[in-house]
């Protein structure tokens, strides 16, 4: 199996016509006409993941967030996507990354965020039509059941595995609808108003953002990475579908850049 039947796999379920007009997903590093040994999923991509990739034996890294965003004038030591860049052509490594096209897909990201949560009736939240295939920003869904402000933000928590959660004033009221948008979502916080949400569960938000919306809606900001986390996964069910029997390993590497002291 070469590696471009991998990747197509991945386009077929998120297209690339789906992703924002500022991203680069899809090919980042490498030949795609290649024999897959095996691929290692992850969220970033940097020179620990291709460690891992090499230590595997795997010569196939597929992530979420690209590893190029912007062209590159040099490929040395400068940086560490130079770095890596050099480190996964020397090794044979290809580099995919499947970014906002797979925010944006129906059973995507923030539809696997949706699950862990429990989340039921899911759709997304802003929808839209690309190219004739149905996709989205954020999800919204309810919960099995109504809960408190309080106890909703600890089951978040306990979900993703956090130890804190920027949230505004806590919400009196039950919260029963949640709103989802992986990663960076205050643009869609108007919409998760007008969706009807109790709570927005998102990655990161600016400061002034938080402003205005006490009683509105309870906001719960639990890390852009952990609020990705779980991607790998999406990547892995749809590889083994389409793919069976490929070696498919989720990094034990941990690239999160923020440390929480």
């Amino acid at each position: 199996m070469k590696i471009k039947e991998v990747l197509s796999a991945l386009e077929r379920f998120a297209p690339l016509p789906l992703q924002e007009g500022w991203d680069n997903a899809g090919l980042q590093v490498g030949l795609t006409e290649a024999e897959v040994s095996g691929a290692l999923l992850c969220l970033d991509v940097n020179e620990r993941i291709i460690d891992e990739a090499v230590a595997k034996g795997l010569n196939l890294v597929v992530s979420h967030h690209p590893l190029l965003f912007r062209g590159l004038k040099t490929i040395g030591d400068g940086d560490y996507v130079q770095r890596t860049v050099m480190k996964a052509i020397k090794n044979g490594i290809t580099v995919v990354s499947m970014h906002t096209n797979m925010d944006n897909a129906r059973g995507g990201v923030n539809y696997k965020i949706a699950e862990k949560m429990g989340l039921t009736d899911v759709r997304f939240m802003a929808p839209k039509t690309v190219d004739g295939v149905e996709a989205g920003s954020g999800v919204v869904g309810e919960l099995p059941e109504e809960m408190a402000a309080d106890d909703f933000v600890l089951m978040v928590k306990r979900v993703f595995g956090v130890e804190c959660a920027m949230c505004n004033e806590l919400l009196r009221r039950k919260i029963r609808r949640v709103a989802i948008c992986g990663g960076a979502g205050d643009f869609l916080l108007d919409d998760a108003v007008r969706a009807g949400a109790d709570a927005f569960i998102t990655g990161e938000m600016h400061y002034h953002v938080y402003f205005g919306r006490e009683q509105q809606l309870q906001i719960c900001v639990i890390g852009h990475y952990q609020s990705e986390q779980y991607t790998s996964e999406v990547f892995r069910e749809v590889i083994e579908e389409a793919c069976p029997g490929l070696p498919l390993h989720i990094a034990e590497t941990c690239t999160n850049p923020i440390y929480y002291l």
